[in-house]
């Protein structure tokens, strides 16, 4: 079906030039309407940058309006109706809906990626016209494309310049602490602490590796789940703004499964000393990371963080000893 498709595809060298103007005027409506995607999802959280989009649709919309009068100058006002997908060498848009999910940074990106993909497509359409209206019109957008900043790093410079710019900065860090560290951490610590007490008692009350870690992975797979299912149950982001359930919900469960799993493996090890040793080496590696990322991420002072993990960690550890040697 792919080659298929892609055989059904013209080169740009074997369009009319009636058909090199329909497909210009396509790709400025498409390429207009994506920006103004981006901007709507954006305009929440990142209104300057949502600005930048705006002004880049309605230079697209600039572009498509010259090229219409051109085209009703010279063939009329029935345009053929020709797209990206029809000619080879396109790469195809995404759809509105993904869109709206894209990161700011990687819209930023896909928007210059855009540019630069107009820019040769006007360079290589002006090559196989011979009316000089249109040669002309076409390599002046190339130009336009082509300029010494693009379209979209010379908004990006004009709009997050002083406080605008920092504004989002902020914006941007408080979202990804929202959505991944803050569910992240509480998994990490959830997974990490809660597992200690069954995990360590299974051990010592049955000094059997193996079933010390198929108690491990029960609990740590268990826990995850739940936390996972939990964290993106109670909150769909609407009012908190703290993102994708989704995205929270599985930076939750699987740094909660995570946290369980570092102190399960060592069990695989046939040797029950060698391997409760390990456990315990890493289950103090995972305490003082829980702690790292407090005082990283979350401005806990760092003593403070280590006090209330290492702490908490290690009453539950000690309660899973004690109640395995019961």
């Amino acid at each position: 079906m792919f080659f298929s498709r892609l055989r059904s595809r013209r080169p740009l060298s074997a369009l009319s030039e009636q058909e090199i103007l329909a497909l210009a005027i396509s790709c400025e409506e498409d390429d207009g309407r994506i920006y103004l995607a981006y901007a709507d999802a954006l305009r929440a959280n990142y209104p300057h940058s949502a600005a930048i989009f705006d002004e880049m649709a309605e230079e697209e919309d600039s572009h498509r309006q010259m090229l219409i009068d051109l085209h009703v100058r010279r063939f009329g006002t029935r345009i053929p109706l020709i797209r990206r997908e029809h000619v080879r060498g396109f790469r195809d848009r995404k759809p509105d809906w993904l869109v709206a999910f894209m990161p700011i940074e990687q819209a930023r990106l896909q928007a210059e990626a855009m540019e630069e993909a107009a820019q040769r497509l006007y360079e290589q359409a002006a090559a196989n016209v011979t009316d000089a209206e249109t040669r002309r019109l076409l390599g002046d957008l190339a130009m336009a494309e082509r300029s010494h900043h693009s379209l979209a790093q010379r908004l990006v410079e004009q709009h997050r310049a002083g406080d605008a710019g920092d504004e989002e900065r902020q914006t941007e860090k408080r979202q990804f602490l929202l959505t991944y560290v803050q569910p992240g951490l509480a998994g990490l610590m959830d997974g990490s602490v809660s597992t200690l007490a069954p995990i360590f008692a299974a051990a010592f009350a049955t000094q059997d590796t193996w079933q010390t870690f198929l108690v491990g992975l029960s609990a740590s797979v268990g826990a995850g789940i739940s936390m996972g299912f939990t964290e993106a149950a109670h909150d769909d982001g609407k009012l908190s703004g703290r993102g994708s359930p989704i995205k929270r919900g599985l930076s939750s469960g699987v740094m909660t499964a995570l946290g369980g799993l570092g102190h399960t493996l060592p069990y695989l090890i046939s040797h029950f000393w060698t391997a409760t040793a390990i456990a315990a080496a890493v289950v103090f590696f995972e305490l003082w990371a829980i702690a790292f990322i407090q005082n990283r991420y979350m401005e806990t002072p760092f003593f403070r963080a280590v006090f209330q993990v290492v702490l908490g960690g290690g009453l539950v550890l000690a309660a899973g000893i004690l109640i395995g040697n019961a």
